[in-house]
């Protein structure tokens, strides 16, 4: 599902125009970034959580060269998956072909 699916399954869901939904989508995509900006992150029960971690440097090698390269240090995005989700994901039977 891609943003433009997630705006038309909330437009089914709430009805009204598809700008509402889209503004709806938008407005909770916006504050969850600023959310994790803020370094607070953001907690949905049920669903998971975003936070914020730090990755040291490193050194890494280019696929095409084997050059050894410089991996500067960042600050990544974290997701944990919520219990309930958890539970249903596991509920699922495995998909075929997938790992």
């Amino acid at each position: 599902m891609n943003k433009a699916d997630l705006i038309d399954a909330v437009h089914t869901d709430l009805g009204g125009t598809k700008a509402e939904a889209e503004f709806a989508v938008k407005s909770v995509i916006a504050h969850i970034e600023a959310g994790i900006k803020s370094g607070d992150g953001i907690q949905l029960v049920g669903f998971g959580s975003f936070t914020t971690t730090k990755r040291a440097a490193r050194k890494g090698r280019n696929p095409s060269t084997g050059a050894e390269i410089d991996i500067p240090a960042a600050t990544v995005v974290k997701f944990s998956t919520g219990k309930a989700l958890k539970e249903a994901l596991n509920a699922l039977p495995a998909a075929k072909g997938k790992k």
